[in-house]
């Protein structure tokens, strides 16, 4: 089994989590301008996960993708972790 397929599975578990949560609610502690930018780099870092994905597939498996493309999706997946963490801290403070 190639252990990639998974990995690009699981980047685009939670950029589609983000995108959704980005697209879907205001986030007053991001500001709009910052919450744009976040989502527009989700946006870009689905695209290249998605090209990844279907060149593993076309290729029966036999590409790969360097660290220095991953490490980018690694750190922008940490940032909206943090950023939905902030989001479900407010809103249970709130209830």
């Amino acid at each position: 089994m190639n252990l990639l397929e998974p990995l690009l599975d699981d980047f685009q578990y939670w950029f589609e989590k983000s995108r959704s949560l980005l697209e879907l609610q205001e986030l007053e502690f991001l500001g709009r301008e910052y919450q744009a930018d976040l989502l527009s780099r989700v946006k870009q870092a689905q695209q290249e996960v998605s090209v990844a994905k279907m060149l593993l597939l076309a290729t029966d498996g036999q590409v790969g993708v360097e660290t220095g493309v991953m490490m980018p999706w690694h750190q922008l997946v940490a940032e909206c972790w943090k950023v939905g963490k902030q989001f479900r801290s407010e809103t249970s403070s709130l209830e």
